[in-house]
C-alpha cells in the first residue's frame, strides 16, 4: 500500500514540481494550495502525511496544524518554511508536527521523513 500524501502550499508552481517528484516514487498525492482547503480534504479523507507550507495567507502553518490535528489526530504532518527560528521549531513539535524542514526540501530527506509518518501510522 502507497503512502496518501496531502500537500499544501500556495505556490503552484513549488507544489506541482514536489507532487510530481513524490508521485514518481509510488506515493498517492493530493493537493490544495490553502490551509483552507487542507482542512476540507482533511475532513473528507485520511492522510498518511501532510507536507505543508508554514507561511501562508489566511491560515498559516500553526493554525492549520492545530486545526488538522483536532481533525485526524494521527496524521503526521510536516512543516515546510524558508527560515524557522528554533524556538518556533521547537513550537511546532510540541503542537503535534512530525518535523519542521526548510524550503526547498532535499527531496531524499523529505521522502524519508514520508516513510516515516506511513511507519507511524500503520
Amino acid at each position: 500500500m502507497s503512502a496518501k500524501v496531502l500537500i499544501v502550499d500556495d505556490e503552484k508552481e513549488f507544489l506541482d514540481i514536489i507532487a510530481e517528484r513524490i508521485r514518481a516514487r509510488g506515493m498517492d498525492v493530493s493537493l490544495a494550495t490553502s490551509a483552507e482547503d487542507a482542512l476540507k480534504l482533511i475532513e473528507e479523507e485520511s492522510y498518511d502525511a501532510v507536507i505543508m507550507d508554514y507561511m501562508m495567507p489566511a491560515l498559516d502553518g500553526f493554525k492549520a496544524l492545530k486545526l488538522m490535528k483536532e481533525k485526524q489526530p494521527e496524521v503526521q504532518i510536516i512543516l515546510l518554511t524558508g527560515n524557522v527560528p528554533d524556538e518556533k521549531r521547537i513550537e511546532a513539535k510540541a503542537l503535534g508536527a512530525l518535523d519542521v524542514i526548510e524550503k526547498p526540501p532535499d527531496l531524499q530527506a523529505l521522502i524519508e521523513k514520508i516513510k516515516k509518518a506511513t511507519k507511524g501510522r500503520k
